[in-house]
């Protein structure tokens, strides 16, 4: 019996017994596990846009990359067809992650999965020529477990997302944005090479230099072009601790012209910018006291409504800066020098000092907190946009003045980039 008509009995016998779970080694030539309990596919039907649901017909928990390999390869092979999914930490907002009557690949539960750290070669013909450290990871890896990896040997990737419990291919397929991105740009503009399982069933290594046009396809290409099994992260020597600063705007043309200015600074030595810049707006005069503030001490308290007496718009700045124990002596002077080109309220300043692991895994907190009150897990009608600077001043008199309003207490968040990162 051929592969595709094996596979496609499976899942109808194991949709026939209700509660079963096939080990399928022999069946299908892989390691993993093919699963229809109901637990199993209750996962994979959702995802934390909480707006779609759609069953699959079985979820595959992988041993290897093989396994990845067989099922995609069974996939083309099938006469008849069936989606396939890969489902990292299912932060997907639109159900992407979901395969309505397909198989769910649960890539984030990989037994044994690995992380490998190494230096790159020095070499005129690569595009990595500068050489560097990296971390290999599997796919399916959470970004918070490649931190905490990484930091065993001082070293960190240079680019993040805000929130880290979604997986390295989940990231990757999107872009990865964060306030580093100005200076690093995304996550996708830190990776020297990856492992990509491709429609077909083919596993192929690609990187700037060996089989780029799939690199660059993968790259932020929404899951289209392959599932990531393995990616090569850039690393830096990583920082001890960070001093993070918010301040606060009344007017959106002084805040995004402050934004705009610390971006450009990109280039300047490390003592002469911010290595973290984003901001974001407050139309619910109660969101400054409950998005990210309870790592902030109460001495510099502020009332928000002093400030936005007419019931107007308010935008927070968000700044950092990282430091360790050779520049903690200079780090309250290079802020200051900073601070002082800006031109946000003078009475809004908060500021607070932690390690650098607490303020890359900030928003967990935030998380834990909402999970207790029943919050986390409600439908999430997020929405993503790049605006150009031609058009900001227009979004923020139409969306955040106008549509918006008060009806929102919702993070609306403000990520400055530059175009050539």
């Amino acid at each position: 019996m051929d592969t595709e008509l094996l596979l496609m009995v499976v899942i109808c016998l194991l949709i026939s017994t209700d509660g079963l779970t096939l080990e399928p080694t022999e069946l299908l030539g892989v390691e993993g596990r093919l699963s229809v309990e109901a637990t199993d596919v209750e996962m994979a039907s959702l995802d934390f846009g909480g707006l779609s649901r759609d069953k699959p017909l079985a979820v595959l928990h992988p041993a290897s990359v093989n396994d990845v390999v067989e099922l995609m390869s069974s996939a083309y092979g099938s006469a008849r067809g069936f989606t396939v999914s890969a489902r990292g930490h299912g932060h997907s907002i639109n159900g992407q992650a979901q395969a309505a009557n397909g198989v769910v690949i649960e890539m984030s539960r990989l037994k044994g999965s690995w992380l490998r750290i190494g230096e790159l070669a020095h070499s005129s013909s690569s595009s990595s020529s500068k050489g560097g450290f990296y971390v290999d990871v599997w796919g399916g890896e959470l970004w918070i477990d490649v931190l905490r990896g990484s930091l065993e040997y001082g070293l960190a990737p240079r680019s993040w997302t805000d929130y880290l419990y979604l997986s390295v291919g989940g990231t990757l397929s999107n872009a990865g944005i964060s306030g580093q991105a100005f200076n690093h740009g995304p996550q996708i503009s830190n990776v020297y090479e990856l492992d990509v399982v491709t429609g077909k069933g083919e596993l192929v290594t690609c990187s700037e230099d060996k089989n780029s046009e799939l690199f660059h396809g993968v790259l932020g290409g929404l899951g289209q072009f392959g599932i990531i099994t393995r990616a090569r992260i850039a690393l830096e020597p990583a920082p001890q601790r960070v001093r993070w600063i918010r301040v606060l705007y009344s007017n959106f043309s002084t805040f995004t012209r402050d934004q705009e200015y610390l971006i450009s600074l990109h280039g300047e030595p490390a003592s002469q910018k911010f290595d973290y810049v984003e901001g974001f707006v407050i139309v619910d005069e109660g969101l400054i006291n409950n998005w990210r503030s309870s790592f902030f001490s109460p001495r510099n308290p502020v009332k928000i409504s002093s400030i936005a007496a007419n019931g107007g718009v308010l935008y927070c700045l968000e700044m950092t800066k990282n430091y360790d124990n050779t520049t903690a002596t200079t780090v309250d002077q290079e802020v200051e020098a900073l601070l002082k080109k800006l031109d946000f309220i003078p009475a809004s300043v908060f500021m607070t000092d932690l390690p650098y692991i607490d303020f890359l895994d900030r928003v967990h907190k935030a998380e834990l907190k909402l999970k207790s009150k029943g919050l986390w897990d409600v439908p999430h009608p997020w929405l993503n946009l790049f605006v150009p600077k031609s058009a900001i001043e227009e979004f923020d008199s139409g969306v955040f003045k106008g549509i918006l309003g008060n009806k929102t207490s919702g993070p609306i968040l403000i990520y400055p980039m530059n175009k050539d990162k």
